[in-house]
């Protein structure tokens, strides 16, 4: 296998784990049970490009509030 080819697949599987650790923290931010939020952890972590596939369409969503600071209302 050549040297690119192989850093391709390494920055895919970087990219991959940005993005499930980034999901399940949103499951956690979400206002879901603590049963739900671990179940869909455990999903995403045991299955990590389908269970971020099912997430992204099915899964519970970050808590939507405010503004984090006065000056972000503005």
């Amino acid at each position: 296998m050549s040297e690119p080819f192989s850093y391709f697949w390494i920055a895919m599987a970087a990219i991959l784990i940005l993005l499930d650790l980034w999901a399940i923290i949103s499951v956690f931010r979400s206002d879901k049970t603590v049963g739900t939020k671990a179940l869909w952890a455990l999903g995403i972590s045991i299955f990590p490009i389908l269970g971020l596939v099912y997430w992204g369409i099915a899964g519970p969503r970050g808590v939507v509030s405010g503004p984090s600071s006065p000056e972000h209302s503005k």
